[in-house]
């Protein structure tokens, strides 16, 4: 029954993410509000995002008093893995084309400045 509603957590969220309408099925929304919630405050590094950890999983739970049963956490963690693998396609550029780096259209401010190199 979960490795069902797992595949379409992901389908729903795979097409939510190329812009469709997709909503996530009523038995699943517990499990794609605590994915939307843990994606919100992933952390990135150099090449972009990181994987939602089961550190991660395990403190939301603690902060929210919601405790999650090991199906519910992977199905969070095969959502997280649809996620990145979209992330990372929809950044892939066509061969042989030369991409820019990504700018900020915020101006540097000392804060940011004391941010990034501490």
């Amino acid at each position: 029954m979960m490795d069902r509603l797992t595949d379409q957590l992901c389908a729903a969220l795979t097409a939510h993410l190329r812009g469709g309408g997709a909503k996530p099925p009523e038995a699943g929304r517990q499990i794609w509000q605590a994915f939307g919630e843990l994606s919100r405050a992933r952390t990135y590094h150099a090449a972009g995002p990181n994987p939602i950890t089961y550190s991660d999983i395990r403190a939301w739970c603690d902060l929210m008093r919601l405790p999650l049963e090991p199906p519910h956490v992977r199905a969070i963690t095969a959502m997280d893995a649809a996620w990145l693998t979209d992330f990372h396609q929809t950044r892939q550029s066509a061969e042989g084309v030369k991409r820019l780096p990504q700018q900020s259209r915020q101006a540097l401010t000392p804060a940011i400045f004391d941010m990034m190199t501490t």
